[in-house]
């Protein structure tokens, strides 16, 4: 994959919020790879997601993201999209 063609946004978060967001970031798609911050900027989880493993692989990343969310009050969600 071409770096050029990557971008990077940020989301800030609250944990309650964090798998229902990160959930929609998914089904918007195009989408390589996720990266969870703390409030302090510390990366907590990283993600990656290729167009094979949407679906069944991302169950268990989902439920560490529930433990997360209870763990952090506020982070970043880092998105990196392809175009």
């Amino acid at each position: 994959m071409n770096e050029e063609n990557t971008h990077r946004e940020e989301f800030e978060f609250s944990g309650d919020k964090l798998v229902s967001q990160i959930k929609e970031l998914i089904n918007e798609g195009n989408i390589r790879r996720i990266i969870i911050k703390s409030e302090e900027g510390r990366a907590l989880i990283d993600i990656p997601l290729t167009v094979g493993i949407l679906g069944t692989l991302v169950a268990p990343q989902l439920a560490a993201l529930g433990a997360i969310a209870a763990l952090v009050n506020r982070g970043t969600i880092v998105v990196e999209k392809t175009e």
